[in-house]
């Protein structure tokens, strides 16, 4: 069949550029007017572990000591403070969490001298009597960056069902012997966080508990920039934090 009556027919070259023309625009119309699929998602933040509502990436504000004032009573405040992550007696880092124990000997070098940091210390001794589960809380915070750094809790009774209610949470746990008798840790690692609940006997054999959560990460960025500083190198300005 030729061409419509008046018009010339088309040349090749330019009948195949228009017919690809259309299909694209065919194509885009198909796209532009049907449903889109949604985004996808983004990644879903790693979960490590957590207290009174902090975890690794929190940081210390006002707002947060006025928020712990209310769960765990009154509060007394260091500025500088020994960072000591040993747990219950010497060397146990060393047999059981040589990672730890590699960090501790950075963050307390050189270990002949009394090593302070720069950090907020917060520590809670009438927590009970707020209604908490724990006869004494510390927690410390990194002074520059207001990051959690290392938390204690000490209990000897433990009527709340913390102990049953951690296995629950982050599941069965590794079990560390001790040395002593009667003496057992566990440990729960999440995204770099360690949890390690220690049950201590005392002279009549009855256990009491300690819960200590290392937010690792924060910690070896404290050690980096500790030895920075001791190289000379000035270390980086800290955030504002209120």
């Amino acid at each position: 069949m030729g061409s419509p009556p008046g018009h010339p027919p088309l040349p090749r070259g330019r009948r195949r550029l228009l017919l690809g023309l259309l299909a694209c625009l065919c194509l885009w119309a198909a796209c532009d007017g049907g449903p889109q699929a949604p985004p996808a998602p983004p990644p879903a933040p790693a979960e490590g572990i957590s207290f009174f509502g902090i975890g690794r990436e929190s940081r210390y504000t006002q707002a947060v000591r006025r928020e712990l004032s209310r769960t765990l009573g009154r509060e007394a405040i260091e500025r500088r403070s020994l960072l000591d992550l040993e747990i219950s007696f010497g060397g146990f880092l060393r047999d059981h969490l040589p990672e730890l124990d590699r960090l501790h000997r950075r963050l307390n070098d050189p270990p002949d001298e009394r090593v302070e940091h720069e950090v907020t210390r917060l520590m809670y001794r009438y927590a009970r009597q707020a209604g908490a589960p724990f006869d004494a809380v510390d927690l410390i915070f990194d002074g520059p960056t207001g990051k959690p750094l290392l938390f204690r809790m000490r209990f000897r009774r433990d009527e709340a069902g913390t102990v049953a209610a951690l296995r629950e949470r982050y599941g069965p746990p590794e079990v560390l012997p001790w040395k002593t008798e009667g003496g057992e840790s566990w440990l729960w690692r999440r995204e770099g966080d360690l949890l390690v609940l220690s049950f201590v006997p005392d002279q009549f054999g009855q256990p009491s508990h300690r819960i200590d959560l290392y937010f690792t990460a924060n910690l070896e960025e404290a050690a980096a920039r500790r030895e920075r500083t001791r190289r000379g190198g000035a270390p980086s300005p800290p955030p504002s934090l209120f």
